[in-house]
């Protein structure tokens, strides 16, 4: 069985999980976040469920750690909070998450995404490694209604292979798009790429996750 570590510092919450989760998976749990990263170290547990709102450490700290250790980076990290997704969704993912979970939690849904989870290669998913690093982009291309834009945006997300920013325009997933990378003056070509994600769509937080399928060597990060 598959190890889920789950880490929530409110104790009838972790045998709910457990108990919900036992058929299924092994698990281990902790209230302290402290204990967690050394719990990750020893175990090497294949997932993590993670509360946001914690004492000594709250769980957006130990979502960015967990992502930047090489050790553990590659161990999905699932956020269950009482907090709205609306709320954190986006930017927990930017810290490295897989996904998010509003209590109560949706149990048929959870187990629904770990097997999917596990039914894919992480070697081959984080293949680019992720890296936070603060780009003006510029991307070039026509939306799904078929009108032509030119649009600038930010990323704090990027690998060799891709980027997340915030796009407040509607694309089609079968379009590429013309990426640059702008500042001092004038605009490198970086490349063409499509949106292969879409989060939280038709919010002020829009966000696509783009994949390149032609990169230029002026891109900030190579394979």
């Amino acid at each position: 069985m598959k190890k889920i570590l789950i880490v929530d510092d409110d104790d009838a919450m972790r045998r709910l999980i457990k108990v919900r989760l036992a058929d299924t998976y092994e698990t281990i749990d902790t209230g302290n976040p402290v204990q967690a990263l050394g719990l990750t170290l020893e175990h090497r547990p294949a997932a993590i469920l993670l509360d946001l709102m914690m004492q000594d450490c709250s769980g957006f700290e130990l979502c960015q750690s967990l992502h930047n250790l090489s050790y553990t980076a590659r161990i999905p990290i699932f956020v269950i909070s009482g907090e709205s997704a609306a709320k954190y969704r986006d930017y927990v993912v930017g810290l490295g998450a897989s996904g998010y979970f509003e209590k109560p939690i949706d149990f048929a849904r959870l187990k629904g995404r770990l097997a999917e989870e596990f039914g894919t290669s992480r070697e081959e998913r984080r293949a680019h490694v992720r890296v936070r690093m603060k780009l003006i982009l510029k991307l070039k291309g026509v939306d799904q209604a078929g009108r032509s834009f030119e649009q600038l945006t930010t990323t704090e997300n990027v690998s060799a292979g891709g980027f997340l920013c915030s796009l407040a325009l509607n694309l089609s997933p079968d379009a590429s798009f013309e990426v640059f990378l702008s500042g001092a003056g004038h605009d490198r070509y970086a490349g063409r790429a499509k949106a292969v994600r879409r989060e939280a769509p038709d919010t002020p937080w829009q966000r696509y996750g783009f994949q390149f399928i032609e990169r230029s060597p002026e891109w900030i990060l190579q394979a």
